[in-house]
């Protein structure tokens, strides 16, 4: 007679199940004006973010539509200086990591892990992200413009203020610390030489205005010998010199945005100046 054997009752305890925490949610924001040349690539290289926000001060080229068919998010605000606009577009972001791209950085895959690494596992509150220029035709490595950490890039919501009375090269607070990054992302500051000196007279009239805002005094003479150290800091003390044609280029648009920057600031105060009897 064959025995019957029991079946074995379920256990009842449950073992314990190791789960990854969630993944810390990214906003990824771009300030731009007419960026139409360069908005696609910036936007697809943080396709990988929970959220891409386009922080526009009313182009007038097709920005604010090749950003949206590419599915980001468009922010109007209109522009003062640069440490207001960069409070605003922190504000417009809804997650509780924030990465900030320029339209004419790009995200490289190293740094796309390197930044999801990091804020799974994060040691500090705000990183630096090292940057890799392309100009005229090659890499800059040297000229003061590798690594180009410029303020952190990557940082928790609300750790991270900026001056918004700066109205260039801003300056910045953080609630927490700071760390480095090692994997570069891309900047192609500028598409060709005549962009470049666009670029210079904006940020030098933008100078202008900050020093004199400063208290600081302008000047012809005091705008050359300023210029003529930048250059000598880039190209000699840089070593612009190894960078060949983009080191030299880089050096006089240096000197030429230091010169007008005080020539500016010395012209507002004489216009200023109602004429003598």
């Amino acid at each position: 007679m064959n025995e019957k054997i029991a079946p074995i009752p379920p256990s009842t305890t449950t073992t314990s199940v190791l789960r990854q925490p969630p993944k810390p949610l990214i906003s990824v924001y771009i300030m731009t004006f007419n960026e139409a040349d360069k908005i696609a690539d910036a936007i697809k290289s943080v396709s990988w973010a929970d959220e891409v926000v386009v922080v526009d001060s009313f182009s007038e080229d097709d920005t604010a539509d090749i950003a949206a068919n590419l599915g980001a998010r468009i922010e109007n605000v209109p522009f003062k200086t640069f440490g207001q606009i960069r409070n605003a577009a922190i504000a417009t972001c809804r997650h509780p990591w924030v990465f900030s791209l320029d339209a004419d950085e790009r995200c490289t895959r190293k740094a796309q892990d390197e930044i999801l690494a990091t804020v799974q596992n994060s040691q500090a509150d705000a990183y630096f992200v090292p940057r890799k220029n392309w100009f005229l035709g090659r890499w800059v490595m040297h000229s003061g413009w590798y690594p180009d950490y410029r303020q952190p890039q990557l940082f928790r919501q609300g750790c991270m203020q900026f001056n918004e009375q700066d109205e260039v090269h801003e300056s910045y607070t953080i609630s927490g610390t700071t760390a480095y990054l090692t994997q570069d992302i891309i900047q192609i500051p500028f598409k060709d030489i005549e962009q470049m000196l666009h670029k210079m007279q904006r940020y030098s009239t933008l100078g202008a205005k900050k020093i004199t805002r400063q208290g600081q005094t302008g000047g012809f003479w005091k705008g050359l010998l300023h210029g003529v150290w930048g250059f000598f800091r880039l190209y000699i003390l840089k070593r612009g010199f190894l960078d060949g044609a983009a080191g030299f280029v880089i050096a006089i648009g240096n000197f030429e945005g230091t010169f007008y920057r005080y020539a500016k600031c010395a012209a507002y105060k004489k216009q200023s100046m109602p004429p003598s009897d």
